[in-house]
């Protein structure tokens, strides 16, 4: 029997500026129509020390106030990209809604008592697989990998989070809320922060 499982982002506190809120209920609006993987977000960065600009999803995990939070592999590639370059452009894009949500902002580290806490919080099997990962290193086969997560599984202490896992938090100064329409009069309002206060505009389709 199939058994329907729904991912969705944390949200703990929620901030009162304009595009937060607008966040949010474009979010509550995508999760009403039943907008399935609604946690995914595409992170487009720049390697400083060879100019390749890549993009990769991941799940969004929180969103606290002003930041938004994922994690990952600290040695993995793109954590290398953020460490090197740190302006981010996130992309979200809901299609049971057709809405399209942009962000630029700065990326860092989360703490590391923020990432010991979250850690220990996830299931084991999760924190088998975040253990056991040489995130995006070349492997000999699969095979390899699933005898290490199963290694992993029996031997390590999965409560404890490893030095090379953790969080990142961005908090945005640009947004961009693009609502697609058949007639292509699609809709694009942007939130801007200049001198700490957000100013509104629209831009043409």
């Amino acid at each position: 029997m199939y058994s329907k499982i729904v991912f969705m982002i944390t949200f703990k506190k929620q901030s009162g500026d304009p595009p937060y809120l607008k966040f949010r209920k474009e979010y509550d609006r995508a999760l009403s129509a039943d907008q399935k993987i609604i946690e995914a977000i595409s992170v487009s960065s720049l390697c400083k020390f060879n100019s390749i600009v890549d993009s990769r999803y991941v799940n969004l995990k929180i969103v606290d106030d002003k930041d938004f939070i994922f994690f990952s592999n600290y040695d993995s590639p793109k954590s290398k990209q953020f460490m090197s370059h740190n302006q981010v452009c996130v992309t979200i894009f809901w299609n049971t809604t057709n809405v399209q949500i942009r962000m630029r902002s700065n990326i860092k580290k989360t703490s590391k008592e923020f990432n010991d806490k979250y850690f220990s919080s996830r299931s084991p099997k999760k924190n088998a697989l975040a253990i056991s990962s040489n995130q995006s290193n070349k492997i000999d086969s699969y095979q390899s990998v699933q005898k290490r997560y199963k290694e992993t599984e029996r031997s390590e202490d999965l409560n404890k989070c490893p030095e090379y896992w953790g969080g990142f938090v961005f908090r945005p100064y640009y947004f961009e809320f693009w609502k697609g329409h058949d007639s292509r009069l699609n809709k694009r309002k942007v939130y801007e922060l200049q001198n700490q206060k957000w100013i509104e505009y629209f831009l043409q389709p």
